[in-house]
């Protein structure tokens, strides 16, 4: 545990000293996203109902069994603990910062068909699902009394767009993809490792299209999530990258030049 916090700490400097303001950007695109995006200030009114389940579920001090497939299952296929619902919010939840990123990433692309790939409580579920409220969304969450959080804060903000599939993403992601004609925007959250993590990119790179965007979560989680990072940036169908630390941030665009950008979130 200590290695990994010293391993992204440094991680974290590096990235504050190559980070870039939006001012010094000259790609259009680029910095017509940072703009509308990355930059953006404004209080959406979403916001509210946001916190009102993270504060919900923050709260909930019920306890779950629950089972892991990532990466804290070490060198088993997965583990299982019992656990209270608010410290695995804790612990597995995105700060409320970039809970709004996400939510203002998903209102920018308004995808018709959305993937996540890690549910757990279902804050980050949220945040995508209030972004673009018509668009057709499937989460998948490895673990069935996780899920049940997640369909209650669903319910709690009246989203009824969000279609949860449970079970182990190596059995469970091909038959949701054959569900899907495309992938507009995609999150992958769910495990933080290097292999699957590059299985599971190369998988649904096959349903994206030239306006997609995937959104790689911890990419400096540990040397693995950095070396995953690194090959999907190379990855030949990848037309543009931006890393905002905690997010890489890929585009198939093919009528830009290929370049990978390192830009402050705000």
């Amino acid at each position: 545990m200590i290695q990994a916090i010293l391993f992204k700490s440094k991680e974290y400097v590096s990235y504050r000293f190559r980070a870039k303001g939006i001012h010094k950007l000259h790609s259009p695109f680029v910095f017509e996203f940072a703009s509308k995006v990355l930059a953006d200030t404004t209080d959406y009114p979403e916001y509210k109902q946001l916190s009102k389940i993270r504060k919900r579920t923050f709260s909930n001090r019920n306890v779950i069994e629950t089972v892991d497939f990532g990466s804290n299952s070490g060198n088993k296929d997965f583990s299982t603990y019992r656990i209270r619902v608010k410290t695995l919010t804790k612990r597995r939840s995105h700060s409320f910062k970039l809970q709004k990123l996400l939510f203002r990433i998903s209102r920018y692309v308004q995808p018709d068909i959305l993937l996540e790939m890690g549910t757990s409580t279902g804050l980050s579920t949220a945040s995508l699902a209030l972004g673009s409220p018509e668009a057709r969304f499937l989460t998948m969450e490895g673990c069935a009394s996780v899920a049940q959080i997640a369909q209650s804060n669903m319910d709690a903000i009246g989203q009824q767009n969000v279609e949860l599939v449970i079970g182990n993403f190596n059995q469970t992601l091909m038959g949701a993809l054959e569900q899907l004609a495309q992938l507009d925007l995609v999150f992958f959250d769910g495990n933080h490792r290097k292999k699957p993590t590059l299985d599971y990119f190369d998988q649904c790179v096959l349903k994206a299209t030239e306006n997609s965007v995937f959104i790689i979560d911890d990419i400096y989680w540990s040397k693995e999530m950095k070396e995953a990072w690194s090959e999907i940036k190379t990855h030949s169908k990848v037309g543009l990258t931006i890393d905002v630390f905690q997010f890489g941030i890929v585009f198939f665009k093919t009528d830009i030049e290929k370049q990978h950008f390192v830009l402050r979130k705000h």
